[in-house]
């Protein structure tokens, strides 16, 4: 038969327990043990303390810098009078009357004739209500007759600019010369501009568009203007 044992006397039911109280414990002695500190002690004696004393701070001597006083102003000049005599004659201007009376002629002025100056006015080819009008292109509506003279305009330059010119003076490639010129008021071409790449080009872009031939002028409320025309030049030189 095996003997029972009394519950009670079971040691190690409250082991784990037992080990946690005493894990804990531990664990706050060595804490306190670390943030334990001691302070050394001195006495102060507090009748040595000079509370009273200030700071006493250096300050340099610095030179005052005497200035010295403007000079006074010079004595005023005494005034010098001159007393001139009364000898000069002063005449005296008559302002006659405008008034007429019934015996004044009264004198017939003649008509006076105005001249009236005409500005040069300049109206945009691309606005103008009346375009210039190329011999050719005089039927039809006026914007028939701005495509019109812009083609009359390029033929008549492609048949007349040398494009041999451009390889003459050692240029290739694409070549592209803006020309800028007005048709004026009788519809004769002035004011030729060129810009090229070349001096020479601009020479014979000037030259052909002064072979164009006289126009019929623009006008602008019935009245003949200037218009200005920019014309595109471009080829390519042949290799």
């Amino acid at each position: 038969m095996e003997p029972k044992k009394n519950p009670k006397s079971n040691v190690g039911r409250n082991s784990s327990l037992y080990f946690a109280v005493g894990l804990l414990l531990m664990l706050f002695l060595a804490y306190y043990a670390i943030n334990y500190r001691t302070y050394d002690k001195s006495e102060i004696e507090l009748a040595k303390l000079d509370v009273e004393e200030e700071i006493e701070e250096e300050i340099p001597i610095t030179q005052q810098i005497q200035v010295p006083p403007p000079p006074p102003p010079p004595p005023a000049a005494p005034e010098v009078i001159e007393i001139v005599e009364d000898e000069e004659v002063i005449e005296e201007t008559v302002i006659e009357s405008t008034e007429v009376d019934q015996e004044t002629e009264i004198v017939e002025v003649e008509e006076i004739e105005v001249e009236t100056i005409e500005e040069d006015v300049e109206v945009p080819f691309a606005v103008i209500e009346n375009v210039p009008v190329f011999p050719g292109c005089e039927k039809g509506s006026n914007a028939k007759k701005k495509k019109c003279m812009s083609e009359k305009i390029a033929k008549f330059v492609n048949r007349k600019f040398d494009v041999d010119l451009a390889s003459e003076l050692g240029l290739s490639g694409r070549q592209r010369i803006s020309v800028l010129f007005k048709i004026d008021k009788t519809g004769s071409i002035t004011g030729i501009r060129a810009r090229a790449p070349h001096p020479g080009l601009e020479k014979e872009a000037k030259r052909v568009i002064g072979l164009l031939p006289k126009m019929k002028p623009g006008k602008q409320r019935g009245k003949p203007v200037t218009v200005p025309y920019s014309l595109p030049i471009v080829f390519q030189v042949q290799d």
